[in-house]
This record gives structure tokens, sequence and C-alpha cells, in this order.
């Protein structure tokens, strides 16, 4: 698949990838870079849009920080669990931003959207913040939902001014589909969590696996990015699911 230089340079900068919380667009670099290598087409397709889901309520999320691990979720969301893992799949009702599916649940979250159609408040628990890293996939697929989106989802910490200007701009998926097939809990304290997304990314050359790991902290009622660090995301390609509790729409 041939893509325009210019484009390729500026996604493939060192800091945008290190910074990238708008989760498709390097997804879609890594689609674009792993087709390239191996089919060399030429001939792009271009998929139909599909419009965002409608917001279901209006609210304005809060964005100054709690320093209390067990501070209360921001929308009201019961269940809060400071401790354990998850290693079945849960249940949830799927649906989809663009072309891109994400999961929602009364229990888990997300709890309100804003007029923006930001979905926010997830349940402080390891469930709850799978919820929430599987939002952020469908939400940072979409170019006009994703600036209001990043701006909240983004936690206060050292690195929040740097995410959010290595993320500004935004870029179409057009032609990609994207698709959570499975999740790892890597680790879960209440305060932060670690969550190893599983998903599969297509275009009309072909199709990889992906893994795509989230970093997140407990800040102000609801799970955000964790910009303590520098690399609050990291994807990379897999070869398969194996190793990966099966999850999906």
């Amino acid at each position: 698949m041939a893509t325009d230089d210019n484009e390729q340079n500026t996604f493939t900068r060192p800091g945008f990838i290190a910074a990238a919380v708008l989760v498709a667009l390097v997804v879609v670099l890594g689609i674009v870079i792993a087709i390239v290598n191996a089919t060399r087409s030429d001939d792009p397709a271009t998929a139909p849009e599909a419009s965002s889901p409608s917001p279901t309520t209006s609210a304005s999320p809060t964005s100054e920080p709690s320093d209390v691990a067990g501070s209360a979720s921001v929308c009201g969301l019961e269940g809060e669990a400071l401790s354990g893992t998850l290693s079945t799949a849960p249940a949830a009702d799927w649906a989809f931003q663009g072309t891109t599916a994400y999961p929602t649940s009364a229990e888990f979250g997300p709890g309100e959207t804003t007029a923006e159609g930001v979905r926010f408040c997830f349940q402080h628990s390891p469930t709850g913040a799978l919820f929430a890293a599987s939002n952020a996939l469908a939400l940072g697929s979409d170019p006009v939902v994703a600036p209001a989106w990043i701006k909240y989802f983004a936690a206060e910490g050292p690195h929040r001014d740097e995410l959010l200007a290595e993320t500004e701009g935004s870029a179409s998926t057009a032609g990609t589909r994207l698709r959570v097939a499975g999740f790892r809990i890597l680790s879960y304290d209440g305060e932060t969590a670690r969550i190893d997304l599983a998903g599969e990314g297509s275009t009309s050359a072909g199709s990889i696996y992906f893994s795509a790991v989230y970093e997140l902290i407990w800040q102000d009622g609801d799970w955000k990015a964790n910009t303590e660090t520098a690399m609050s995301f990291d994807f990379a390609t897999i070869p398969n699911l194996a190793g990966y509790t099966t999850w999906g729409a």
C-alpha cells in the first residue's frame, strides 16, 4: 500500500509513537507499515464512512486530579475493587464508533457521555479498567471526537502537555477496520492498571493482530492515561492471540 511520504514521516516521529494514546492513529500506522512491507500494494481502498453514535447524556467531566486511590466514581458507579485481576471475558453490550466496536455495561461503564460524544466514568475495578481501555480504542479512532476525548483522558502528570502536543490533529481511518479480539490484565493495584488489548486491524490488502498496552491511573474518580510516564501507550504487532482471553463483538 502506497502512502504519502510526508504523512509517514509525521506519524513515525518517535515522540508521536511514544505518546500516542490516540490509539487508532498508531494502529493505522502499524497496519500500513506491516502491509506495505508484506504486499507492496499500490491501490488502497476507501471504506464507507459510518456515523459516530449519538451521545446518551450530556455531562461535563472534570479534570482536577485526586490523590486518593479509593476516590469515589465520578458518576457514582459502585463495585470498587482495589486489587484483583480478570481472566474470563466479562459480559458486555457492543456498540460502534464508526466501524470500531466498543463495550458498554451498566455495571462497568461508560456511565456518562458528554455532548461532544466523549464516553467516561468506568468502574474502579480491573474490569472497569478493561472497559476504559477498550473504549479508548474506539474513541481514539474517531477524528471528530478524539480531540475532546484526549483532553479528558490524559491524566494530570508531568507528561500531559507533551502527550497533548504530540496527539494534536487527526487522521482518517477510511479503509481500515479495527476490533478488540482479547485482553490481558498485566497489573492492577487500584491506583494504576496495565491493560493489554489484543486487536485485529484489517484493510483491503490484508490483516494483522496487534497488542495495545494502556498505562492507566485512577484520577478524579475515573480511569485515565497515566502521564506520570512518557509512554502511556505501547503498540506492537503480534502473530496470534495466544495468551489472551478472547473477547469482542
